[in-house]
């Protein structure tokens, strides 16, 4: 069977139907989902979420974790801010922001992938650190008065109707599903999920893998930060507070084991869609942002429980299968004959 026709009649089968009924039960409940400025708004409120999703799929399918990643994006939106009010060009605050999270990444990638501690406990620090950092930065207060480029290029439209954001965002998913599923780079990601010794034997450098992905993380999300920032035209210390509970469900509901080595962006795309469209269509209804939180929290405790089950089923059905086939035939009861 073609890999796409496995996919059709697996998981990712499974979260298109889900998204087909999402989106019916949506232009049914109102007359404004269908809009094409509504269809770009879905994209425009969460677009820094799922720019930085897609380095998070390369980190979970290596077996690892990054909790730290809404806190990268709100550090280098309030070190544009900061650096901005201290008087050095916007421009260059920028490329300041980028590094800092460049250098978060390689902090996270160096903890984890040379001292060996857990990815879940360096990233669980990071997220409490780089949070602090940037409530240091900034206290309680709000900066603005950024120049109007700078909201320009986060507010309006660049190519069409498309907004910078979103046009990264395609550009991204594009190069990340040809890097993850048909290069030589992705398949030793993969190998490692599955067993970091069988990749180390095979000759992979598996440190410098880890390094890689958690550095790559580190700037997707200063990167992410910083369009927040453009988009709202200003930074405060508790800028995407949160996004890491979104960022995580879109990858495990796409079928991304929690443990890593297995899963597909194809998958992670379509949780993205489902998403983005249950969000929208919440708020159309104007159902509370808390609501809306426990939907999504709900959505990722299924998204690691449902594939775990199918999982077992499937090794319990197999395992019957093999018992059958294994078991001796009526004529051959009983022994030898008298």
């Amino acid at each position: 069977m073609p890999a796409s026709m496995k996919r059709l009649v697996g998981w990712e089968g499974l979260l298109l139907v889900v998204l087909l009924a999402v989106m019916a039960f949506n232009a049914i409940q109102t007359p404004f989902y269908l809009r094409a400025d509504n269809q770009i708004n879905l994209f425009q409120l969460s677009i820094e979420k799922i720019i930085v999703v897609l380095a998070m799929t390369f980190v979970i399918i290596n077996a690892e974790i990054d909790l730290s990643v809404a806190s990268v994006m709100g550090l280098a939106a309030c070190v544009v801010g900061i650096l901005k009010d201290a008087g050095m060009p916007v421009e260059w605050a920028i490329v300041v922001a980028l590094l800092v999270g460049l250098a978060c990444g390689a902090f996270n990638g160096f903890m984890v992938a040379y001292v060996g501690l857990p990815s879940l406990i360096v990233t669980l620090a990071g997220l409490i650190g780089y949070r602090g950092f940037a409530r240091v930065l900034v206290e309680d207060n709000s900066i603005t008065a950024f120049p109007d480029w700078f909201n320009h290029i986060g507010q309006q439209p660049l190519v069409g109707p498309f907004p910078l954001s979103l046009v990264l965002f395609f550009v991204m998913a594009a190069g990340a599903t040809v890097i993850l599923h048909y290069s030589g780079f992705g398949r030793r990601v993969y190998v490692i999920g599955n067993s970091s010794n069988v990749a180390r034997y095979s000759g992979v450098n598996v440190k410098r893998m880890k390094m890689t992905l958690f550095m790559a993380s580190g700037f997707v999300a200063a990167l992410a930060g910083v369009l927040l920032a453009m988009r709202l035209g200003a930074v405060r210390g508790d800028i995407a507070l949160g996004f890491e509970l979104d960022i995580i469900t879109m990858v495990l509901l796409g079928g991304v084991s929690i443990f890593g080595g297995s899963g597909s962006l194809y998958g992670v795309l379509l949780a993205v869609l489902i998403i983005l469209n249950l969000r929208n269509g919440m708020g159309l209804l104007n159902i509370s942002g808390n609501t809306q939180t426990g939907v999504i929290g709900v959505l990722l405790i299924l998204s690691v429980l449902v594939p775990n089950a199918v999982r077992e089923a499937r090794a319990t059905w197999r395992r019957r299968r093999y018992v059958r086939a294994s078991a001796p035939s009526d004529g051959q009861k009983g022994g030898q004959p008298a």
